[in-house]
C-alpha cells in the first residue's frame, strides 16, 4: 500500500504506536493509524472483555459522548445477520449517539466490535480494496492488543476497572429505579377505570410498557457486562485450556463449580482464568507432570481456586512467573498459597474476594491536576452536576465543561462515569 519511503515510515510508526498503546488511548491510536485509508467522524471500539471500559472512543465529542451499549448491540446484531465472518465488515445506516448515521462495522475473532461513523472510502476501486485490507490488518492488531492487555492486566488496571464497573452499575440502577417508578405510576393512572377513552388508554399503556421493558433490558445488559455466572466463567477456562489438553499429553481435569454460585465480577472472572492459565503453564514447565487438576468453588464472598499437579514438587512461589501471578492475586485483594512436597507435586490455593476492597487505593498526584481541576473532580466525585459545581466554585458551566475535558484527558477517562469511578478508587468522595 505505501508507495514512498515516507509513507512506509508513517505506516510503521502508526503500527508501532498501536502495538504499544495503553487501553486508555488505543481508540485514538487506531483512528490515527487508519486515517490515511478511511476517514470518519468518530470511531468506537466495543469489547465485553474490558468490563470496566467496554467502550473505547475517539472523534466527534457530540457522537462519542452519547453512544450507548444498546446501540452497539444493534449494530453487532446487524453485522451478525449479514453473515460476515470474524474480521468481516458490514456497512449501512444505524442509530449511534442518538441519531441515525452511516456506519461501517468490523468484527474480530476476539468478539470485539469496531464502528466508524460517516465512513469516507478512497474513490479509486483499486486503492479502495487495498485500503480495506490495511484497515482489516490494523483492526486485527488493535483487537489483539486489547485482548492481550486484558489477559495480562496489571494491578492498576484491575483496580481501576473494578471501580468503573461498580460505578456504572450504581448509576444504571439509579436510572432504572427512577424511571421505573415514573412509568409504573403512569401505568397505574392509565389503567384506572376513571378514564373513558379506551383506545387512548390502551395505546398509552402499550408505550409505557415497552419503555419499562427497555429500561429493564438496559439494566440486565449492563449487569451482563460486569458480571459472569461462575459456571460460564469456568466453561470459558476449559475452552482456553483445550489446546494444552489436546497437544501436551497432560491430563487436565476440571472440577465444576456449583451451578448456583454467585455471579463473578468481570474482573475477577478474567483474572481467575489468567491465574489458572499461568499456574498450569508454570506446572508444565517443571517437567514430569502427567496430570493437573483445577477446581473452582464460591463461598458467596470469595472465588476459591485450587490447582494441583502430580509433578516433582519443585514449584516455587518466588519464581518470576509465580511472583507475577501473586501480584495479580494481590491486585484483587486476594490470597495465594503454594504447598509443595518433593516427589508428590504442588498444590496452589487462591482466594479472590468478589467485592472490591474499601478505602482509598491510590494517590491522585500522578494525574498532575491543577488546583481548580482537583476541586472540580472532588465535587464531581461527590455526585454534583455541572450547574451545582459552577455555583459552588463561582464559575460558569462552560468553564466547568472546560475543566472536565482537561480532567478526562489527564486521568485517561472517556466519560463522566469513568472519571467518577477513578476518583472513587483514589479515595476522593
Amino acid at each position: 500500500m505505501p508507495r514512498t519511503v515516507e509513507e512506509a515510515q508513517s505506516l510503521l510508526g502508526a503500527v508501532a504506536a498501536l502495538s504499544t498503546a495503553p487501553l486508555a488511548t488505543i481508540a485514538q491510536r487506531l483512528r490515527d493509524a487508519v486515517d490515511p485509508y478511511l476517514g470518519s467522524s468518530a470511531l468506537v471500539i466495543f469489547t465485553e472483555d474490558c468490563t470496566g471500559r467496554p467502550q473505547k472512543k475517539a472523534g466527534d465529542e457530540a457522537i462519542i459522548s452519547r453512544v450507548s451499549i444498546a446501540e452497539l448491540d444493534h449494530i453487532r446484531a446487524a453485522l451478525s445477520e449479514s453473515g460476515a465472518s470474524p474480521g468481516g465488515a458490514w456497512q449501512g445506516d444505524a442509530v449511534l449517539g442518538g441519531e441515525e448515521r452511516a456506519v461501517l462495522a468490523l468484527s474480530s475473532p476476539s468478539n470485539a466490535l469496531l464502528v466508524f461513523t460517516d465512513p469516507q472510502h478512497r474513490p479509486d476501486p483499486v486503492e479502495h480494496a487495498a485500503a480495506e485490507r490495511m484497515l482489516g490488518y490494523l483492526w486485527a492488531l488493535a483487537a489483539e492488543r486489547i485482548r492481550e492487555k486484558v489477559a495480562d492486566a496489571p494491578p492498576s488496571y484491575l483496580i481501576e476497572s473494578r471501580a468503573a464497573s461498580a460505578e456504572r452499575v450504581r448509576v444504571t440502577a439509579e436510572l432504572v429505579d427512577r424511571h421505573s417508578t415514573t412509568l409504573e405510576t403512569l401505568l397505574a393512572a392509565l389503567r384506572s377505570p376513571a378514564l373513558t377513552d379506551d383506545a387512548a388508554r390502551k395505546s398509552a399503556i402499550d408505550v409505557a410498557a415497552k419503555a419499562l421493558v427497555g429500561l429493564r433490558t438496559l439494566s440486565d445488559r449492563t449487569t451482563e457486562l460486569v458480571e459472569e455466572p461462575v459456571a460460564t466463567a469456568f466453561q470459558r477456562l476449559r475452552e482456553d485450556l483445550k489446546p494444552l489438553t489436546h497437544f501436551s499429553g497432560i491430563d487436565v481435569q476440571f472440577i465444576e463449580p456449583p451451578l448456583n454460585g454467585r455471579a463473578l465480577p468481570g474482573e475477577v472472572a478474567h483474572a481467575a482464568r489468567a491465574i489458572v492459565r499461568g499456574l498450569v503453564l508454570a506446572m508444565v514447565d517443571q517437567g514430569g507432570v502427567s496430570r493437573i487438576r483445577t477446581q473452582w468453588d464460591c463461598d458467596g464472598e470469595n472465588l476459591l481456586v485450587n490447582v494441583r499437579d502430580d509433578g516433582p514438587g519443585e514449584l516455587s512461589k518466588a519464581a518470576p512467573n509465580m511472583a507475577r501471578l501473586g501480584q495479580r492475586v494481590e491486585a484483587l485483594n486476594g490470597r495465594m498459597s503454594v504447598d509443595v512436597m518433593s516427589g508428590w507435586g504442588a498444590d496452589v490455593a487462591v482466594s479472590l474476594p468478589l467485592d472490591p476492597p474499601a478505602g482509598p487505593l491510590a494517590d491522585v498526584s500522578g494525574w498532575k491536576l491543577a488546583e481548580r481541576e482537583l476541586e472540580v473532580l472532588q465535587l464531581l466525585a461527590a455526585g454534583q452536576r455541572n450547574r451545582a459545581i459552577a455555583a459552588k466554585l463561582h464559575i460558569s458551566e462552560n468553564t466547568v465543561k472546560f475543566h472536565l475535558r482537561n480532567i478526562y484527558r489527564k486521568v485517561g477517562a472517556s466519560s463522566r462515569t469513568e472519571a467518577i469511578a477513578m476518583a472513587h478508587s483514589s479515595g476522593l468522595r
